[in-house]
């Protein structure tokens, strides 16, 4: 019987023959922890009694999250992470550079890598076929000192996708749909496997929005198989040594088949406060928003805010709604300067924030007040999210929220492509 991707990857980083179900002990190829999570971490390996590192230069401390620091107190938790980068050898993400999980597509993961880091979204570079996983404080610093870690080889979900899109949906309204489909809990533990002629289609950028967002459906991973996107993108970033052909066997066992028809998708909203209650943008019409936010790890990319300009350009934010851009790292922020995407957005009435996550985590950076509603490209809506637990979140793609930004309440972007 042949092997899925979950079980294949762990299969080699393990020397085992595993299959769902089972236990193994894989070799981690990089672990990473971020600046909420990161002084938790760090207290528990100095804690652990392990000496040193296993592997300083596959080891990264990110500065992202609240970046530039909006407190003393979370100012001297970088300086703990800084200190601890600087005695141990390992690598420092300053604030600045981007969001943790965008500079480890553009700079770290490799197809069929094993990658463990203390925030959820560690799941997003299964886009490029890494075995990529959340988990908590002390599991990851144990996989720092130890270069290995424990999991339960999961079992898979085959997300079969055929169609393509059509004016105005994109893989983010497909993600979206699917978490609606099978809710918040539906796939808990599972690896969720990405399949189809029109998966094989896909962007780099589309693949890495779709696998963020997997673990919203309780995922234990979300995983593409590597192609020639995979080698393409990588080479773009100066990586192609990095490139290694992997995918499911075609006699793999899966648990469940989901097909999804792309031409009848239509642009998808998660509404308050959970990101399974899903509706048509179109059936929200009329409901007033105070910000869009378009940015973060899961729509922040080059080819957002891109999409972002195309509608804005020429146009004018509502004047009752604010407009927030964050790219999700410094390359993606240089190359939207070159293009004049940033001078098209400014132009249009937004506000340009350093790379990183922005308001997403609701520290700083676009607090929500009392009774407001935000828009947002991100991957949560849990109540409080954005830093007020008085204030809505509703998710959407690049496309509905520029096109929102225009008209001040949700929009479906067909209206205004």
């Amino acid at each position: 019987m042949g092997k899925t991707l979950a079980e294949k990857i762990l299969s080699r980083k393990s020397g085992a023959d595993a299959r769902a179900g089972d236990i193994v002990i894989a070799e981690v190829d990089l672990a990473f922890v971020q600046d909420t999570t990161g002084p938790l971490t760090v207290r528990q390996f100095l804690d652990s009694g392990i000496k040193k590192v296993a592997n300083p230069q596959r080891t990264i401390l990110f500065i992202d999250h609240a970046a530039p620091s909006p407190s003393s107190a979370l100012s001297n938790d970088h300086m703990f992470l800084r200190k601890f980068a600087q005695e141990n050898g390992v690598i420092l993400s300053e604030a600045g550079e981007g969001v943790c999980h965008q500079i480890v597509a553009e700079s770290y993961a490799r197809p069929g890598d094993v990658i463990v880091g203390a925030d959820s979204h560690t799941v997003m570079a299964g886009g490029l076929g890494a075995f990529a996983t959340g988990m908590g404080s002390s599991d990851v610093a144990i996989a720092m000192g130890l270069g290995k870690t424990w999991l339960r080889v999961p079992e898979t979900f085959n997300i079969s996708v055929k169609g393509q899109f059509r004016l105005g949906v994109l893989s983010k309204d497909l993600i979206l749909h699917l978490i609606g489909l099978i809710g918040a809990d539906g796939a808990t533990y599972k690896s969720l496997e990405f399949t189809g002629d029109a998966i094989e289609k896909m962007s780099m950028a589309e693949r890495l929005s779709i696998s963020n967002m997997a673990v919203e459906a309780g995922a234990k991973v979300g995983l593409f198989a590597s192609d020639d996107t995979t080698r393409e993108y990588l080479e773009a970033h100066g990586r192609g040594k990095d490139y290694t052909s992997i995918a499911s066997d075609p006699d793999a066992r899966y648990e469940r088949v989901i097909d999804i028809d792309l031409n009848k998708l239509e642009p998808t909203v998660s509404k308050p406060h959970t990101v399974d209650n899903t509706a048509l943008a179109k059936e929200l019409k009329g409901t007033k928003i105070q910000q869009v936010f378009i940015g973060t790890c899961t729509n922040g990319r080059i080819e957002d805010l891109a999409l972002a300009a195309s509608i804005l350009r020429g146009r004018k934010r509502h004047p009752q709604t604010r407009l927030i851009v964050g790219p999700a790292s410094k390359s993606v922020l240089l190359q939207a300067l070159n293009k004049g995407y940033i001078q098209t957005l400014i132009e249009a009435g937004a506000i340009i924030l350093p790379p990183g996550c922005g308001a997403c985590l609701g520290v700083h950076q676009g607090v929500l007040g009392n009774g407001e509603t935000c828009l947002s490209t991100a991957n949560r809506n849990f109540k409080g999210r954005m830093g007020n637990p008085d204030s809505f979140i509703y998710l959407a793609s690049p496309a509905t929220a520029a096109a929102s930004a225009i008209t001040g309440e949700i929009t479906d972007p067909r209206e205004v492509i």
